[in-house]
């Protein structure tokens, strides 16, 4: 889900988007964050019709953000700011009117941000300090966060993405990397990572066809073209094909 393409306006204190119907939702949400103490997710400022402005938060993301999860350092620091924000998420009310831009799924116990990769954490230092976009909040089961995680900070994908796509110098141990995150998350390794991974592509998939009906772009054209089908295919395939790379 990181293949959003959006319009971003920065300055040296804000950042102004594009806003959707779901925003007055995400902006209750972070306001709910920051009154229980949190700076690490953004600070609504305004929102204006089609447009939303949040406190600009200092650091390295998007591109720039991929090299510093590298190291366990890094892995780790994002995985226990990722728990910092379920866990003070668990007690929010959405609002009566509230509109979610990615459907929730069973089981749900926290709000979870939906597309928790490299690129949207903010890294300081080699270390995430915040957790940014947060289009796609939805309430869900912490582990699918998790498992979303895990698919890109391991990673859990070939050795070629892992080279070319996630600029690792060599291919990392996956196996070593997800004990490392989910030791700093303090989630219990009492589940199966392959089926945990496999069953969050399938959710994506989900979403992305979810966000098509709606006539949102790119969406609409991947599902025209069979394009989600087909990397949904070949993820799930490659996954259930390598688990001895990341199951004991």
């Amino acid at each position: 889900m990181n293949e959003q393409f959006r319009p971003i306006e920065l300055t040296a204190e804000t950042v102004t988007r594009p806003a959707g119907p779901h925003t007055p939702t995400v902006h209750a949400f972070l306001r709910h964050l920051h009154d229980k103490g949190l700076d690490c997710v953004p600070e609504p400022v305004a929102l204006d019709g089609a447009t939303e402005t949040l406190r600009f938060i200092e650091g390295e993301s998007g591109g720039d953000g991929w090299k510093h999860q590298h190291d366990e350092r890094g892995l780790r620091s994002a995985a226990r700011l990722l728990r910092r924000i379920h866990d003070a998420s668990a007690d929010w009310v959405p609002p009566d009117d509230a509109v979610f831009a990615a459907p929730g799924a069973e089981g749900g116990d926290v709000f979870v941000n939906g597309d928790p990769g490299p690129w949207n954490f903010v890294w300081r230092d080699g270390r995430a300090v915040a957790l940014i976009d947060w289009d796609f909040l939805h309430r869900a089961p912490r582990l699918s966060d998790v498992a979303y995680a895990l698919q890109w900070f391991a990673p859990i994908r070939d050795d070629q993405a892992a080279l070319e796509w996630h600029h690792f110098p060599e291919v990392p141990d996956r196996r070593a990397r997800i004990e490392a995150f989910l030791d700093a998350y303090e989630i219990p390794a009492d589940f199966d990572v392959a089926d945990a991974v496999v069953q969050r592509i399938r959710y994506t998939s989900e979403h992305v066809r979810f966000l098509a009906a709606q006539g949102q772009e790119p969406q609409k054209t991947w599902v025209a073209e069979g394009t989600v089908e087909k990397e949904e295919r070949a993820d799930i395939a490659w996954v259930e094909e390598n688990r001895s790379l990341f199951s004991g």
